[in-house]
């Protein structure tokens, strides 16, 4: 059993779906969709784990199921690994891993992959064939812009609440 459970995504390539890895126990997923619908459909997996391979495509885009299942941004060399070798890796270097992530200040978490990039642009896009703006209409859209911001909830980042739990599970873990 690896230090910390992981949650991960497998493939079943021949009977084509997706079993979890949830936690060190292995959930099919009764389509090859991964989202809370099918997640609370999963029945137990109980074929051979040597024919699953570890997805290269560990985010879930299911905000839902994303709170549940914490995927991790997995280094490239081992993805598309078997299930035995991921969690012999798991095992040797996961934790290694997982703590240089979180020292560095970079998320591990997959669904921050997925995250669309911020602009620090405030002005709205303007179609191209749109005449340009006189300068005095550029400054009342910037103030109106600033005032907009100020009256808006802030919103929580659930991502980031998990991020945070995940830096506290592994770095104030006790060996």
């Amino acid at each position: 059993m690896p230090l910390r459970p992981i949650d991960a995504i497998f493939v079943h390539p021949k009977r084509r779906l997706y079993v979890v890895y949830y936690r060190g126990e292995l959930w099919q997923l009764p389509r090859m969709k991964i989202d809370d619908r099918s997640w609370q459909n999963r029945q137990p997996y109980t074929d051979d784990s040597k024919s699953l391979y570890l997805s290269i495509h560990q985010a879930i885009s299911d905000p839902i199921l994303a709170q549940k299942l914490r995927t991790l941004n997995l280094p490239v060399a081992v993805r598309g690994s078997t299930l035995p070798r991921f969690e012999a890796w798991w095992e040797a270097h996961g934790f290694k891993w997982l703590t240089e992530k979180l020292t560095s200040g970079e998320s591990p978490l997959a669904a921050h992959q997925t995250m669309p990039a911020r602009t620090t642009n405030d002005q709205p896009a303007l179609p191209s064939n749109s005449p340009p703006i006189p300068s005095n209409t550029e400054n009342q859209l910037s103030s109106d812009n600033n005032e907009q911001k100020t009256t808006l909830p802030l919103e929580t980042d659930v991502f980031a609440d998990m991020l945070a739990d995940l830096a506290d599970e592994v770095l104030h873990q006790k060996i």
